[in-house]
């Protein structure tokens, strides 16, 4: 549902988000919910915890859920600090074994988002990490998140209080009714339009790719997308061919170094179809691109924590905000565009196509590999658009 009466401020990178993030919850009064697919145990992650720690002293009902395998690593002494402190933690899908191979396993929690007070809401890509924790410690990894205040934040407190009691139900835990989540204020604070989307696997199983596709489809001018994962099934590739063929300008910006080189690699495998279809493709290499960020016609934005892959629109509980106002569009564009330029080189499709066959053939062979998992949990041929489409299933 697009909202009215927002005000919406983007904020780039930890630089801007955590010093945001912590004066939200230094300032709550009744009700922190964080969510994070990853929460690192590092100096940030510590900063993160103090502010959640003096809110739950205070007696604000304090509340983090984070993703049972990417943050793995954060269950021992600062969870435990935590607890001790009352705020209460919860794990999605906690890992039992690493080598356990199942289904199941690549369902993950990969949302982002905070929300104070049922007042102020965070929406992003930023994990719960230090920015300079990367393949390049020089720079720090280039992502984004937004603040939202007004009615908009209604639906990200909703969304937030529905998997916090789907988890709590799953552990057999119940402790908490309906009525200790605080209620939203609804009053308009700007006037910018907005709509919050999630992404799960029962009733909003394609809520984000089909508002991708659809403001694809609508573009006449430009398609600005820059995603770390970028790796579109067919139907999204079919949509952008469509709007290269009407005349938009289409840029992609993807990341040059990466954490999951399996993925990156599987990601090249399509670049010869978007080159040979005059779609202009960017790597960064400044540091770590994280962003999942798009934009369209200058009108049109979206950011938050969902990639272009299979795993984020099929298999991830994700959750993006759409931004209907013009003036955040223009802020969000300068800012990728900015990126781009610092930090990122265009791939020539003459180069592209002299490349050895050996790097083409690593390429494809990743591909296939990813979309061997992804056939793994049974979704290969509905991202492909083969099959019955995902939300009838």
């Amino acid at each position: 549902m697009i909202r009215s009466g927002n005000r919406l401020t983007l904020l780039e990178n930890g630089a801007q988000y955590f010093p945001a993030l912590i004066a939200a919850m230094d300032a709550a009064r009744h009700e922190i919910h964080l969510e994070s697919y990853i929460y690192a145990a590092d100096a940030t992650g510590r900063e993160v915890a103090a502010a959640l720690m003096r809110a739950a002293r205070r007696g604000v009902v304090t509340r983090v859920l984070l993703d049972g395998f990417g943050s793995r690593g954060m269950a021992g002494g600062l969870a435990e600090e935590l607890r001790g402190a009352g705020v209460e933690l919860l794990f999605y899908r906690p890992e039992r074994g690493l080598m356990r191979l199942r289904r199941h396993r690549l369902r993950r929690m990969h949302r982002k988002l905070a929300v104070v007070d049922a007042q102020v809401g965070f929406v992003g890509g930023i994990n719960v990490i230090d920015d300079h924790d990367g393949r390049n410690p020089a720079a720090p990894r280039e992502d984004f998140a937004i603040e939202a205040r007004g009615p908009l934040v209604a639906d990200i407190h909703a969304a937030a209080r529905r998997l916090w009691r789907l988890v709590e139900w799953s552990r057999m835990g119940l402790q908490r009714g309906e009525d200790t989540w605080i209620k939203a204020d609804m009053r308009a604070v700007g006037d910018q339009r907005a709509e919050f989307l999630t992404r799960d696997s029962l009733h909003r199983r394609r809520a984000i790719e089909r508002a991708y596709l659809k403001a694809i489809g609508r573009a006449r001018e430009e398609i600005l997308i820059a995603n770390a994962y970028f790796l579109p099934g067919r139907r999204f590739r079919q949509a952008l061919l469509e709007a290269t063929r009407r005349g938009v300008r289409v840029i992609l910006v993807m990341q040059g170094h990466t954490d999951h080189r399996l993925y990156h690699a599987a990601s090249r495998a399509l670049y010869r179809f978007f080159l040979e279809n005059g779609m202009e493709v960017y790597e960064y290499h400044a540091g770590e691109l994280h962003a999942k960020a798009a934009v369209m016609d200058g009108h049109w934005a979206t950011l938050g924590s969902s990639n272009i892959d299979p795993f984020s629109l099929l298999l991830a509980r994700e959750a993006n905000l759409v931004s209907h106002d013009p003036a955040f569009a223009r802020v969000l564009r300068e800012r990728i565009l900015r990126a781009r330029d610092r930090g990122a080189h265009r791939i020539q499709r003459q180069a592209w196509r002299n490349i050895p066959w050996t790097l083409r053939f690593a390429s494809w062979l990743a591909y296939g590999v990813v979309r061997g998992l992804v056939g793994l949990a049974g979704y290969a041929g509905a991202y492909e658009g083969r099959g019955r489409a995902v939300g009838k299933r």
